[in-house]
């Protein structure tokens, strides 16, 4: 684990962790956005601002205190306009976003700025959806290094010409492996393909499988869990640049995607252990990352 999540300053301050921007939810589809909220700030980041449409205020002011909101000037229902990005290290987008045009609208802007103003970027969930109905946004607005955290379906729809033949949906291993990495390379992007032993593919060739997890975390919202770790993981790394730590002794995208892949696996784990994985929640994912950071 980097020293930043174990071994902290006595003289720091919330500062130092940085603060994270949340892009996430929808109407109906709050939770998702509760979900990474708890585990951005589970993970450690210092601060996090949780962009949302007027519907989810309320929602999320109850559920997260811990959080501050950067409320939609145009959505009453999903968000339509993206946040100012001056005050954030690290950006999330996706957990229950929507894929409505207004939200594809938001999002090609909010990637637009990104051009500009270069910041850590995960992708996962709605945000996923939306670059596979418009992919021409993938090779346009999409920054190097963004950690994208599909699952099966996901990668499919991004990606299915390099399937052979793209309509099968699950591929053998060995041929869905080759088309991660080359993806990953081809886009210069960090991949987690989420699955049983999920495999994180780094642009310059690197991979791994992930070692933890178990079957239990197929159920709804553990991916948004997974967004909201690497999230914060990513924050905190920027913060920590930022206040003048060496590059070399902070992690890479792909060392952080590995890293969140991890703890998101062993939090499940460690919840499996006092109860059967049928009844895995994933806020019981988020509960038990408090155990699996050591």
């Amino acid at each position: 684990m980097p020293d930043f999540l174990v071994n902290r300053d006595p003289d720091s301050h919330k500062g130092h962790y940085g603060h994270a921007l949340l892009v996430a939810g929808s109407f109906g589809k709050m939770g998702a956005a509760v979900l990474a909220a708890k585990a951005c700030l589970r993970s450690g980041v210092g601060l996090l601002t949780v962009h949302v449409p007027r519907c989810g205020v309320e929602i999320m002011q109850t559920a997260v205190p811990e959080a501050m909101l950067s409320i939609d000037a145009g959505g009453e229902c999903l968000v339509q306009c993206p946040p100012d990005l001056n005050r954030y290290d690290a950006i999330a987008v996706g957990p229950g976003l929507g894929t409505d045009s207004m939200s594809f609208s938001a999002f090609r802007l909010l990637l637009n700025q990104l051009r500009q103003q270069p910041l850590p970027l995960v992708v996962d969930a709605d945000g996923l959806n939306l670059l596979s109905m418009h992919k021409g946004m993938l090779m346009e607005y999409l920054p190097h290094m963004s950690i994208l955290t599909p699952h099966a379906r996901e990668f499919d729809r991004l990606w299915s010409r390099h399937l052979e033949p793209p309509e099968e949906l699950f591929a053998t291993s060995a041929r869905r492996s080759s088309a991660v990495l080359q993806m990953a390379q081809e886009k210069n992007i960090v991949l987690i393909h989420k699955g049983h032993r999920s495999l994180i593919a780094s642009p310059d060739g690197h991979y791994s499988y992930n070692s933890t997890g178990n079957a239990g975390m197929a159920t709804a919202g553990s991916g948004d869990v997974l967004t909201g770790i690497l999230l914060g993981l990513s924050t905190q790394c920027e913060a920590q640049r930022r206040h003048g730590v060496r590059e070399s002794l902070l992690p890479t995208p792909y060392e952080i995607a590995r890293m969140g892949a991890f703890l998101h696996g062993k939090s499940s784990d460690l919840a499996v252990e006092k109860q059967a994985m049928c009844t895995l929640m994933a806020s019981d994912i988020v509960d038990n990352l408090k155990y699996a950071i050591e």
